[in-house]
This record gives structure tokens, C-alpha cells and sequence, in this order.
């Protein structure tokens, strides 16, 4: 199969995609995966958020549960569309955005995180106006969605 590149994007890039991309990466360590994944990055579609750190109640619910998160706010790049093999995005409103700056011929699949959800939860809501509750249920997502993509890609 060889090197597999996955991007995770939502809206400012500062709650759900780096929770994501936090997880996912953990769950690739802790399956001792990290040979067949060669890339594993963020972003998201707006640049508002631009060089921020992740919400603080995203990366404290992930130290919560063990997992690191090391990242920096930034926007989707015509560019990701040919670096990563897979870009997987939270909702609905992502999915639109990324398929309208998608360059014809790009080799990234583009889809819904959620859509890997073995709970079928399609749709991972922004938790940014909600309160801690928002960001615990959004990692039990990712989560189920991270080993559900990995499942799929018959990697476990």
C-alpha cells in the first residue's frame, strides 16, 4: 500500500481538526503504524485563526486522555490537495468548501471524517460556542472515526 499522507480540516483549525489529527496520530503510534503513514497534519478553511495554538479546552481534553497535541493554526493550500492522499473534514460546510478549491486532477480523496464512524455519527460538530462537554464528545468521535478509517485502509 505504501506511504499513506491524511489532512484534517475544519473551519479555523483550532478545535476539531488538530483534536483529529492529535488522535489519529496517537492511534497510529499506539498501533504501531507510524511506517505506513507517512504525514499527519491540520488545517482549516477559514484563515482566521492563522499561527494559534489549538482552543484550550481541545488540547485539555486531549492531555486529559493522554494525548499530545503539538500544533499551529493554518489554511488549507491548493497545494494539500496533490500532498495528501486524504483529507478528511468535519462537516458538511467543510466538505462543500474543500470540493469548490479543489484542483481538477488532484489526487486527494476528500470526505467526511465522520463517515469512518463505526457509531455511524456522521457529523462532527464544532464544539467552539458549547461548553467542555462539546470537546469530550467530539474526542470519543475521532476517535472511533481514527480506528475506523485505519480499519478501512485494512491497516488493523
Amino acid at each position: 500500500m505504501g506511504d499513506i499522507s491524511v489532512l484534517f480540516v475544519c473551519l479555523g483549525n483550532i478545535c476539531r481538526s488538530p483534536m483529529a489529527e492529535a488522535v489519529f496520530a496517537h492511534v497510529v503510534k499506539q498501533r504501531q503504524l507510524e511506517g505506513r503513514i507517512s504525514k499527519i497534519d491540520s488545517a482549516g478553511t477559514a484563515s482566521w485563526h492563522v499561527g494559534n495554538s489549538p482552543d484550550s479546552r481541545s488540547a485539555s481534553t486531549c492531555k486529559k486522555h493522554g494525548v499530545p497535541v503539538n500544533h499551529r493554526a493554518r489554511q488549507v493550500a491548493k497545494s494539500d490537495f496533490n500532498q495528501f492522499d486524504h483529507i478528511l473534514c468535519m462537516d458538511e460546510s467543510n466538505l462543500s468548501d474543500l470540493r469548490s478549491i479543489q484542483p481538477k486532477g488532484s489526487k486527494a480523496v476528500v470526505e467526511l471524517f465522520g463517515s469512518y464512524d463505526p457509531e455511524g455519527e456522521l457529523i462532527i460538530e464544532d464544539p467552539y460556542y458549547g461548553g467542555k462537554d462539546g470537546f469530550e464528545h467530539n474526542f470519543k468521535q475521532v476517535t472511533r472515526a481514527s480506528e475506523g478509517f485505519l480499519s478501512a485502509l485494512k491497516l488493523i
